[in-house]
């Protein structure tokens, strides 16, 4: 996949990207890195290269939006299997997803896993579209932003740092995690006083 934007440029990245978000297996962080480490050597445009990841990024979780929309349930048995997505799983990201809210669209895309589902399950929810848009494509652009940042400013040093870069990210989602459950107990508790 590197190689991929190495030779073809950005225009790959907004591909990448897309497919990325719509569950295939592609480290999208490692790309947008790599990408940032690209712009930083001068090879990549930084404007274009951000417009096509933003791009890339926003017409998956859009297309996977619009496939919960009108599929729901039904995709996830029939080809569930082979992204590794079955009923349960969908159900744990659906009851996440209600009680989390809207929000889930803004932070899921620094959760593995998370970022594949968030936009299925705000479409077969029934989510509107402009509420959906809102929260998803903001998420998106600090993404892409953070990564492609990243990137530039650790420069040569982005291989290494990469390696660390999903251990931050989960660290930094427990602890997001931690904060909003915090918050949903106080607001829960002085509801019932």
């Amino acid at each position: 996949m590197v190689g991929w934007v190495t030779h073809y440029g950005s225009v790959s990245l907004f591909f990448l990207t897309m497919l990325g978000i719509v569950g295939l297996p592609i480290p999208d962080e490692t790309l947008l890195v790599f990408s940032g480490y690209l712009i930083y050597r001068g090879t990549l445009n930084p404007v274009f290269t951000f417009s096509m990841a933003l791009l890339g990024s926003a017409t998956g979780i859009t297309v996977s939006y619009f496939l919960g929309r009108i599929y729901g349930l039904k995709l996830i048995h029939r080809y569930g299997r082979y992204f590794h997505l079955t009923e349960e799983r969908f159900w744990k990201v659906h009851n996440w997803f209600e009680r989390a809210g809207r929000w889930s669209l803004f932070f899921g895309y620094y959760i593995a896993g998370v970022r594949h589902l968030t936009a299925m399950v705000a479409g077969a929810s029934a989510l509107e579209y402009p509420v959906f848009a809102g929260f998803a494509y903001a998420g998106a652009f600090t993404w892409v932003l953070t990564f492609l940042s990243l990137g530039y400013f650790l420069g040569d040093r982005w291989q290494s740092a990469s390696e660390h870069i999903h251990r931050y990210i989960l660290v930094a989602c427990l602890v997001l995690g931690a904060i909003l459950g915090i918050y949903l107990l106080t607001r829960y508790l002085w509801k019932r006083s």
